[in-house]
Formats: C-alpha cells, sequence, structure tokens
C-alpha cells in the first residue's frame, strides 16, 4: 500500500520491524501467506531505515526474469549489478568478479571489499518475495551466502558486517524447502510473524472506509466471511462504499467466479490443482476431518488455505474459502 495511505492498518509487528531496523539487526525475517501485508510492512522499513540515515537497496525476486534466475552465476550478477546500480557506486562488480572463484564468493567478495568501504553508516538491504528461489537448484547456494553474512556478524563482531542488515520477507514455510538448518537464514536472527486484522482492527478500517458495515452484528457477520485476512477485508469495505453494495449482496456473491474475490479464488484454485495430493488434503479439511499430511498443513497454512495450530485442529481460514473450494474440489 501506499505509505500515505490512510487505510494501512498499523500491527504489533510494525513496531517490532522498526526495533529491528532501529538495532541493526543482522538478519530480520518477515514471513506471512499471501497477501497479508508484508511487501507493505517492508516497504515501511525501508523507508523508515532511509530517513534515519541508512543506505537502501531493494530486491523484488518477483521482478527476475527467467535468465537471472537460471543459475547462481546469473543471479548473483545480477543482484550485485542492482546493488551497485542504487548505491551509485564507482566500481562494478566486473572489476572484482574473478572466474576461478564461484559466484557466491564474488558477490560476497565485492560487498567486502567495494560496497561496504564506499558506504558510511548502515546499509539495509530490502529482499521482497525470496521463496521464487525455493525451488531454484541454487537456492542453497543462495540461502547458505545469507547465513554465511549472519556469522561473519557474531565471528567478527567488529568487522564490516555488523553494518549490514538483511530484511528478507517470505511466504513459504522454509523448512519444507532447505535441507540444511545450518546453511539456512530462516533460523537465525530476528523472525516476525504477520497476523491476521483482529476484529477490532477490521471495526477500525470500517469507519475508515466511512462505516459501509452499519452495527456490530454486520461486522461479525463480514469478519466470518472473510476473516481476518488483510485484502479481503480491504477490498470488500472498497466494494460496499465505491458500489454502494449492501452486506448481504457481498455475501451472496462473494464466492463466484465473477465475483469481486474472483481472480483471489481462482488464483488459489490453479495452485492448488498443480497438486493433487494438497487437493487431497483440502478435501478432508472440508469434510471436518484432521489435515492428513503435516507437511501438506504446513504448506497450506503457509499459503493461506487453512488455519489451526495444528493439522488436527485445521480448517478452512475463512467462510469464503470453504464455501469456494466445497464448490470446486466436493
Amino acid at each position: 500500500m501506499p505509505l500515505e495511505s490512510a487505510f494501512y492498518v498499523v500491527r504489533p509487528v510494525d513496531e517490532e520491524f522498526r526495533g529491528a531496523m532501529a538495532r541493526g539487526d543482522s538478519i530480520v525475517l518477515v514471513k506471512g501467506a499471501r497477501q497479508m501485508g508484508k511487501t507493505s510492512l517492508l516497504g515501511r522499513g525501508l523507508h523508515q531505515a532511509r530517513r534515519a540515515g541508512a543506505r537502501v537497496v531493494g530486491t523484488d525476486f518477483q521482478t527476475l526474469s527467467p535468465v537471472h534466475l537460471a543459475t547462481a552465476e546469473a543471479l548473483f550478477g545480477k543482484l550485485a549489478d542492482s546493488v551497485a546500480d542504487q548505491l551509485d557506486l564507482e566500481v562494478g562488480p566486473e572489476e572484482v568478479w574473478h572466474p576461478r572463484r564461484g559466484p557466491g564468493e564474488n558477490f560476497k567478495r565485492y560487498w567486502c571489499r567495494v560496497v561496504l568501504p564506499a558506504i558510511e553508516g548502515n546499509v539495509v538491504w530490502g529482499l521482497d518475495e525470496v521463496d521464487r528461489l525455493f525451488t531454484c537448484d541454487f537456492a542453497s547456494e543462495v540461502f547458505g551466502l545469507f547465513r554465511s553474512l549472519h556469522n561473519e556478524r557474531v565471528l567478527e563482531p567488529d568487522g564490516p558486517w555488523r553494518r549490514l542488515t538483511l530484511a528478507i520477507a517470505y511466504a513459504t514455510e522454509a523448512h519444507l524447502f532447505i535441507t540444511d538448518i545450518h546453511q539456512s537464514p530462516f533460523n537465525v536472527g530476528t523472525r516476525l510473524t504477520l497476523e491476521e486484522f483482529t476484529r477490532e482492527q477490521i471495526a477500525d478500517l470500517n469507519e475508515r472506509y466511512g462505516s459501509p458495515l452499519q452495527g456490530e452484528a454486520e461486522i461479525d457477520r463480514f469478519a466470518h466471511l472473510v476473516g481476518g485476512q488483510p485484502y479481503l477485508v480491504r477490498r470488500g469495505l472498497h466494494e460496499m462504499v465505491v458500489h454502494e453494495v449492501d452486506l448481504a449482496t457481498l455475501e451472496a456473491q462473494a464466492d463466484r467466479d465473477e465475483g469481486i474475490y474472483g481472480d483471489h479464488l481462482r488464483r488459489m484454485l490453479v495452485l492448488l490443482a498443480r497438486d493433487p495430493a494438497l487437493c487431497d488434503v483440502v478435501r478432508e479439511v472440508l469434510r471436518g476431518k484432521p489435515c492428513p499430511s503435516l507437511e501438506g498443513f504446513y504448506r497450506l497454512r503457509s499459503a493461506g488455505v487453512i488455519a489451526g495450530g495444528s493439522a488436527q485442529d485445521a480448517r478452512p481460514r475463512c467462510q469464503l474459502y470453504a464455501r469456494y473450494l466445497a464448490q470446486h474440489l466436493l
């Protein structure tokens, strides 16, 4: 969401993120399901870091082309070029890149020999949508490098790496893809999780939109329909205001493919359809049974499809998801 948006909901995790930036933590992990507000939180954190005097680099892995994700050499080269460009460095990565070194070593060497010496003060590197790397053959090499930067700070507290903070936003359960936990950045540093909006936050946001939900009973019905999923909440309130739709009409049309949530729901169904085993897990949950697969439970929960503290009490995330998925999977 735009930095100046009047509809941004500040959650406790916002203050935790600001604190981590202010302390200059080595790695700050921001985890949440799709469309939970990770990018908005990351953007605000990076903005605050700039205002505090830090130099900021931003990388959105969704914007990288397949060519950049084909090999580790291509990815690290692209990242190094982007760092040099965003920080206006006079010495480019090609001047320290050596073919006898691995791409990760070249990239790390560029940071140590060129980037950090050229910058006074702290540097914050924001990495969004790193999920895209999880299925790459060289993912462990990239994440191992991120972990090594954290380890460098531990081994040499007064060294140059103390001035670098990695802020990493991701959605997928990392442990399903990282085979060596000692080569993972996902179990060190500061770990933050984006939660759903509370009922109180939904009520507050309703007021900011001019109270299209009229009264406590309607707020409860709306919260039951969409849960606290930030995108669903905002989109629903926006629709009610702009198109003068009442709650009963919204409820009746919400699970239709041509409805206001159609794109969101179809995307969820398409992703599920790629994995028949996950579809089977969802069917069991829709029937009110425990989640039959622990891995399936974690994957579906991280994707925001189901909720629950364990596989035994797994349930559809909200009434909207239950209705839509039941139509298509049962």
